[in-house]
């Protein structure tokens, strides 16, 4: 039976992290004393939903949080450190706290280790998210009690909604670049003075090359430049549509 813990403290529970080459303990005291704090754990690191969607919308959303009062996001799985310092950097999530519960000590005294091993992984974490205000769980979305992996509430958008719903969403942007191309550097520098944050995915790397650029974006010069589903084109092109944007 998973375990709703509102009202309560979160459990005491010492984390054994890594900063750089060293370890690291970190207490729930530390964690969460004296701030508020998103929490959402996911059953692990690398799999295809936490990377894909889950993960990614929290660190796009951080500063949106950051702007209603939260101190702090952290990221949950019963993964050991290095596992949980490699995942990281694969996601590059600036914005989230990666925390490793590899003995699963703070997942248990919650209620909510589950069996996986069907898929091989033992035990791990149910998904949920839960809203910390001092070391006290203020709100918990827990995923229905379901076959499989549900993922329906504890997303960064359900919690965003909770905290303030009429919180304003950062606009979606994706530049498609090259390494060395100046108006590449152009457009990016343009996007972040005008107060976006964006993705960026450059020629060369995930196999994207400039056939697959054009028939993506139906043009074979970068930067390309989306926001929100919509083409807005080269550097030149951005800059015309953010001056139209403030006008």
């Amino acid at each position: 039976m998973l375990s709703n813990r509102e009202g309560q403290r979160v459990p005491e529970v010492t984390f054994r992290t890594r900063v750089g080459n060293e370890w690291r303990d970190v207490t729930t005291t530390d964690l969460f004393q004296g701030k508020t704090v998103v929490v959402f754990a996911l059953p692990g690191a690398f799999t295809p939903t936490c990377s894909s969607t889950h993960l990614p919308r929290y660190n796009e959303l951080a500063p949106v949080f950051k702007s209603n009062g939260v101190d702090d996001i952290l990221c949950l799985s019963v993964n050991d450190a290095f596992v949980m310092d490699a995942w990281a950097g694969d996601q590059a999530a600036e914005n989230i706290c990666f925390i490793p519960d590899g003995n699963a000590e703070f997942t248990e005294k919650m209620g909510m280790l589950v069996g996986k091993k069907e898929l091989g992984f033992g035990s791990r974490s149910w998904r949920y998210s839960m809203l910390v205000k001092d070391g006290v769980i203020d709100k918990m979305f827990i995923e229905p009690d379901q076959p499989g992996d549900p993922f329906e509430v504890s997303d960064a958008d359900t919690m965003l909604g909770y905290i303030n719903g009429e919180a304003a969403l950062p606009k979606r942007v994706t530049v498609f670049s090259k390494p060395g191309c100046p108006h590449c550097a152009r457009a990016k520098n343009a996007l972040r003075e005008a107060g976006y944050s964006f993705e960026e995915i450059e020629l060369g790397s995930r196999g994207l090359s400039y056939s697959t650029l054009a028939a993506v974006t139906g043009a074979g010069t970068t930067p390309q430049v989306y926001i929100e589903g919509e083409r807005i084109g080269g550097a030149d092109e951005l800059e015309q549509w953010l001056a139209a944007a403030v006008s």
